[in-house]
């Protein structure tokens, strides 16, 4: 049975002295999140709490306003409410990292929150949660019909560059070869001026589905991950080329398929497109930047909403939460 705190009950508890002897991100009841009613008429005792040790959701039907700062993520339905309570109890270090790195990157300038998002998920990648992912997926793919010889396409078009992500028998999954490659063509119009728009799209069904799953667990050294992360970053260069950069999207927009895109300054999508962060459920969190970019998008509270419970959301919501910018035919 679910166990909803009353705001009272949720403030004694994050200040009591004997959670300072808690050492994981279980509590001592068992629960590896906390639940707030915030329903209740007096929500004045939640102001300048301390963050929780664990994820904290906030439920409410009928909630309207702002939400208080020690609430993580909001559940308006007791089916919202179960998906986010049954995600962070089958990983809760995952889901604490994330709301840990989405308190960081609040108030974090974009350099912060990018590498703290990297040292996060560097961690991660070495923890139980992943590994059991990793014994548990199916055998890699290999993809249909190889890989393109070019995974990024690039063409100049006088003052106008179009990269195009190029891996369609892939729905464009991001490989290190591809990110090398968009890194790489970022670096054109950061080092030349009169390209005054930037177009990024993808090639065949998908804008991008996601980090490459053939190539998870193939980094044995999490410091030289988080250092490769850092130094060849597509988002921070889309971030620098916001006021030109232009994403169009397409069909599935899944982990990097929308982390990197969110960094850009007009972000267009096709009445297909749907969106999606599933790391969590891998043990993980965003490391394309999403942390960052998805964040400064739609919020905190939202952007936790779509990582911890994985949820898949149509154009017509991203369009409303800000995610995209225009729904295009």
């Amino acid at each position: 049975m679910t166990r909803v705190l009353s705001p009272r009950a949720l403030s004694a508890l994050l200040s009591s002295p004997l959670l300072a002897e808690q050492s994981s991100v279980v509590y001592p009841d068992g629960d590896t999140c906390l639940i707030v009613d915030l329903q209740a008429v007096d929500l004045s005792c939640l102001e300048g709490l301390e963050p929780a040790g664990c994820p904290v959701i906030g439920f409410s039907q009928s909630w309207a306003g702002n939400i208080p700062g020690v609430v993580d993520v909001l559940a308006t339905t007791e089916a919202e409410l179960e998906l986010l309570q049954a995600a962070a109890s089958r990983n809760p270090r995952a889901a604490t990292v994330l709301m840990q790195v989405l308190r960081h990157n609040e108030t974090a300038s974009v350099a912060d929150g990018l590498l703290a998002e990297s040292l996060a998920y560097s961690a991660l990648q070495h923890g139980s949660e992943f590994q059991c992912w990793l014994q548990g997926r199916s055998s890699p793919s290999g993809g249909v019909g190889g890989d393109a010889e070019d995974p990024v396409l690039i063409v100049r078009d006088d003052n106008r560059l179009t990269l195009t992500l190029n891996r369609p028998g892939k729905h464009n999954a991001y490989s290190a070869a591809m990110r090398d490659a968009l890194v790489g063509a970022l670096h054109v119009p950061l080092t030349d001026p009169t390209l005054s728009c930037v177009t990024l799209r993808g090639a065949g069904a998908s804008f991008c589905a996601g980090g490459d799953l053939d190539e998870f667990g193939e980094a044995p050294d999490g410091a030289e991950a988080h250092l490769s992360r850092t130094a060849r970053s597509a988002g921070a260069l889309l971030h620098r080329l916001a006021p030109r950069a232009i994403c169009e999207l397409h069909g599935a927009c899944i982990g990097a398929g929308i982390e990197l895109p969110a960094f850009a300054g007009r972000v267009l999508a096709r009445e297909d497109s749907v969106f999606q962060l599933p790391e969590v459920s891998m043990g993980l969190i965003p490391g394309a930047g999403g942390t960052v970019s998805v964040l400064r998008r739609i919020g905190r509270h939202r952007a936790a909403f779509m990582a911890l419970s994985g949820t898949r959301v149509d154009v017509d919501t991203a369009a409303a939460w800000g995610l995209v910018d225009e729904v295009v035919a």
